[in-house]
């Protein structure tokens, strides 16, 4: 973000500085993505995206609300009951049967465990009873009762755009415990409401008169005046001109889809098919664009994600034309601009979240990718996939509207009134906002508000996540749980024979936790008045990390020796994997006592606590130094004992899946290329076709980080510049390819002419 707003500052500050969940939300072009993605690059909190739809999660970067919590596709009931007899038609959950049968993966388990911040995009469309069984998944797994299992949430979306979709069936049911549709209208919203932040700013419009018609729309206020003004664009017999850049925005995909095919065949010329080039797990249901992309020349495209270079030639929902295209080239005109790119392919990823078991941070893993030219056939677009897109001229065939907001949403594409044309009046019978949503909005904080709500949250947030750091009662639990569990097993398994190993360990987490208990009293007894000496805490703080730190550690050694042992043990893996998640807990807990020492100081110092002031790497190789001690000490004590044992079979710990790699594909290709690995072998290794390991590199040469000398050879470099020599800068590599010999490749094409890029000789 160039310019943050003070709004957009304040939710930047609830986020980092407190643990209040905010509800973002703004008029359509108010910059509510921007600011998304600005908080997800720059907070120091383990934080996940997620959101209802499988597409709104890929434009997020992040993953499906159903898919984290691996919540059953059905309607939920926030009660302790049988969901059997509600409808024979609809399936429900409720939480007893969530509970009887749920089942979530270590992998994710851990990523619940150690999260801080969730943030839910396209809020719009999040029904009530789905976030109440996420609050219910989130309070269960964390084992914390508090809203969201203690998570921070951020809500962010339009509520006057496009609204949950809750069939009447399980209306039926569903209002019975809900008063609306709204995530607003969750038990979890009720109990503990979000502050509620509006960014105000418009981005996208600039005409007064045309923001005041959104608006009055927007609050179920629009005029008599206001209907007039936008039927003044009436024109039902409006044929937009061949290069006028006009986009027909509909209510169906049907129709979409036939004006698009009608206009393309109605093109001279050949079609060209370009195909995605898809690895990993990526389903179908969530395909950014259509895997066959089909054009041809004089095509009206639009862009559908920014342009991530230097050059920002394009935005999402820029519209252009296609000037020429061959098998392996693509260029697309603006002509208002008098301006023509070569379109280059994105990458959009499947990720999943996973956690860092040596730092505890939640990190990206991609499962698959999705690679194709980041344009679509733009002669007309649903209302539906138009939201977050802006477009200089659309015609509006809004004659169908069937859902609320969705006038709201076609009209807010718009930049200007001028730029709209109608092919029926609009009738706004049946077509209002949501009383709900508009009631709801009387909740937005004014500036005062959010002011003093910052600073009250801020003091409690200090003091909540100073004293919970020393707070040791979950872990507690685990193993308490753990050694319960041995009066279930028979006495031929492994764990029946640790008994008393197991309660010898409890009663020393007993004796940590009560030390621990006393200190959490002291801290809360110096954090009871507002004007608390910050000083005396720091000074307890350190006195408390010193003391508590080496018996922490120690504690952890005996238990990863414990592992250490049982891995190599036959009949062991249900206790080996008890013993790996009290590991799980015991490194987080002892992290966090790293990490509210450097919280602590950052507070007193009065500097920003970001992730680089709060992760040192003493924490980053504590886990390995540990585990490393642990094997040494183990095959050190043990090698006797392992001799005699009748049951060793070394069970192992398995083995991850290995991750695609989260850097920017280019740098994976670059390491791979620095490691002497040629261009085949790198793209057989990474699973790339050749053209788009061919890609990196023409980047890597505009760059200067590797010499076109490197690549080819000094006649084919001689010979491809003398046919460059011919032609201006803008000649599209197809034309100077059909004056070269048919040896020279496209990919030698475009690594020459980034290497005019690296020596400015093209822009």
């Amino acid at each position: 973000m160039t310019e943050i707003s003070p709004i957009a500052q304040n939710v930047i500050n609830f986020v980092n500085q407190t643990q209040k969940s905010i509800f973002l939300t703004g008029k359509a072009g108010t910059g509510k993505t921007t600011l998304l993605n600005y908080i997800v690059g720059s907070t120091y909190k383990n934080t996940v995206v997620v959101a209802p739809t499988g597409i709104a999660a890929l434009n997020a970067k992040g993953v499906t609300i159903h898919s984290l919590f691996q919540l059953p596709f059905a309607g939920f009931i926030p009660e302790e009951i049988d969901p059997e007899h509600f409808s024979e038609s609809v399936r429900f959950e409720t939480k007893l049967s969530l509970t009887r049968h749920f089942r979530m993966s270590t992998v994710k388990r851990n990523v619940i465990q150690e999260l801080q911040l969730l943030i839910i995009d396209e809020v719009s469309m999040l029904r009530p009873d789905v976030l109440d069984a996420m609050d219910y998944m989130l309070q269960r797994v964390r084992r914390n009762r508090q809203s969201f299992g203690g998570v921070q949430v951020l809500f962010i979306g339009d509520l006057m755009q496009l609204p949950p979709v809750i069939k009447n069936e399980e209306w039926a049911v569903l209002k019975k415990y809900y008063s609306g549709k709204f995530f607003f209208h969750a038990h979890a919203i009720l109990k503990d409401p979000p502050i509620y932040v509006e960014l105000d700013k418009i981005f996208r419009q600039q005409d007064p008169v045309f923001i005041d018609i959104l608006n009055n729309l927007r609050n179920n206020q629009i005029t008599q005046e206001d209907q007039i003004k936008l039927n003044e664009n009436l024109n039902p017999e409006f044929v937009a001109p061949p290069d006028g850049g006009f986009i027909t925005l509909t209510t169906h995909n049907h129709k979409a889809d036939e004006i698009n095919k009608k206009a393309l065949e109605e093109l001279d010329g050949k079609a060209l098919k370009y195909f995605a080039e898809i690895t990993g797990e990526f389903p179908d249901r969530i395909y950014p664009l259509e895997e066959k992309l089909e054009l041809k020349k004089g095509a009206q495209v639009m862009f559908v994600k920014n342009d991530l270079s230097m050059e920002k030639n394009y935005f999402n929902g820029k519209m252009g034309y296609i000037s020429s295209i061959s098998e392996n080239e693509i260029h697309v005109r603006f002509p208002q601009e008098n301006k023509t790119i070569e379109v280059e392919k994105y990458e959009w990823k499947n990720i999943r979240y996973s956690v860092n078991e040596n730092t505890k941070e939640i990190e990206e893993e991609t499962l698959g990718t999705f690679v194709h030219y980041p344009i679509k056939l733009a002669w007309a677009i649903t209302v539906h996939k138009s939201q977050g897109l802006t477009f200089d001229k659309a015609i509006l065939d809004v004659s169908q509207v069937f859902v609320p907001g969705q006038l709201y949403v076609a009209l807010s594409r718009l930049r200007t009134l001028e730029g709209m044309v109608l092919t029926e009046p609009i009738r706004l019978n049946g077509i209002q906002s949501s009383y709900d949503v508009i009631q709801y909005a009387n909740n937005k904080a004014d500036a005062e508000q959010i002011a003093e709500s910052l600073a009250q949250e801020k003091l409690v947030y200090v003091k909540d996540y100073v004293v919970q750091s020393f707070n040791w009662t979950n872990f507690e639990q685990v193993v308490r749980n753990h050694v319960v569990g041995y009066q279930d097993e028979l006495d031929k398994t492994s764990k029946a024979k640790e008994i008393e190993w197991a309660k010898a360990y409890l009663a020393k987490q007993m004796e940590l936790s009560a030390l621990a208990s006393k200190f959490t009293q002291q801290l809360n007894f110096a954090f009871q008045n507002q004007t608390f000496d910050f000083a005396y805490i720091k000074q307890r703080v350190d006195a408390a990390v010193m003391y508590f730190l080496p018996l922490l550690k120690e504690h952890h050694m005996t238990l990863l020796l414990r592992i250490q042992l049982v891995k190599r043990l036959k009949r062991s893996k249900s206790y080996f994997e008890e013993l790996m998640e009290m590991d799980s807990y015991l490194t987080s807990l002892i992290l966090q006592i790293f990490k509210v020492e450097r919280f602590v100081e950052c507070i007193f110092r009065q500097i920003e606590v970001t992730k680089e002031n709060l992760i040192t790497e003493s924490q980053k190789s504590y886990k390995r130094e540990m585990l490393d001690n642990s094997l040494a000490k183990f095959l050190e004590e043990s090698e006797s004992l392992l001799k005699e044992l009748d049951d060793v079979s070394y069970y192992e710990v398995p083995k991850p899946k290995k991750k695609l790699n989260q850097r920017p594909t280019t740098e994976e290709t670059f390491e791979l290329w620095q490691k002497k690995m040629t261009i085949e072998e790198i793209a057989k290794k990474r699973v790339l076709s050749l053209g788009t390991i061919y890609t990196h590199f023409a980047k890597l040469v505009e760059q200067k980080r590797i010499d076109i000398i490197d690549l080819m050879s000094p006649d084919r470099i001689l010979e491809i510049g003398t046919a460059f020599e011919s032609f201006d800068s803008n000649t599209p590599l197809g034309e100077i390819k059909a004056v070269l010999d048919d040896s020279i490749t496209w990919e030698e094409l475009r690594i020459y002419k980034a290497s005019l890029v690296a020596k400015n000789y093209l822009n």
